[in-house]
C-alpha cells in the first residue's frame, strides 16, 4: 500500500520547487484542483500547472508551512500556512492583482483524494479574507 502522507508531502515539495511538469504528473488524467478562495476549479494538464506558475510569479518566495496531516484511507487533510511576499502580479480568474510588496502568512486547509497513488481531487481552502487583509486589499 502506498504511503499517502508521503505522496502528499512530495506534492508540496514539487510545488515549492516550482516544477510545473512534475506537479501535473502527480494528478490522475481527470484530476482537479479547486481553489476555494477564488473559487475556481482547474482541470487537466493545460490548467493544473497554472496554479504553480501563478503563485510562483506572484510570491517568488512562496512557502507552505505544513502543520498537521490527517490520513483516512485515500483522503489526506493538511493544516498549513501559506507564506510569501507579494512581489509579482497575481493572475486570478476574477482579474489581476498588482504587487503590493506585502507579506502573507495565512491559514489554509487542503483536502486531497488519491486514486492509485495519484491526486484525483485537491480542494484548497486558503483563508482568502486573511490574505486580502495582509496584502492590503481589504
Amino acid at each position: 500500500m502506498l504511503d499517502n502522507e508521503k505522496i502528499i508531502r512530495n506534492a508540496y515539495q514539487v510545488a515549492e520547487d516550482k516544477n510545473v511538469a512534475g506537479w501535473i504528473a502527480l494528478f490522475t488524467e481527470d484530476g482537479t484542483f479547486t481553489d476555494e478562495s477564488v473559487p475556481y476549479t482547474y482541470r487537466g494538464p493545460d490548467e493544473l500547472g497554472l496554479t504553480v506558475e501563478v503563485y510562483a510569479k506572484a510570491f517568488p518566495d512562496m512557502h507552505r508551512e505544513l502543520h498537521r496531516f490527517y490520513v483516512v484511507g485515500d483522503v489526506v487533510i493538511v493544516q498549513l500556512s501559506l507564506q510569501g511576499t507579494h512581489l509579482g502580479t497575481l493572475e486570478l480568474p476574477s482579474g489581476t492583482v498588482p504587487p503590493t510588496g506585502k507579506r502573507m502568512d495565512a491559514p489554509c486547509c487542503d483536502v486531497f483524494e488519491l486514486v492509485d497513488g495519484k491526486i484525483k481531487r485537491f480542494d484548497c481552502y486558503a483563508e482568502g479574507s486573511v490574505i486580502a487583509k495582509q496584502l492590503g486589499l481589504a
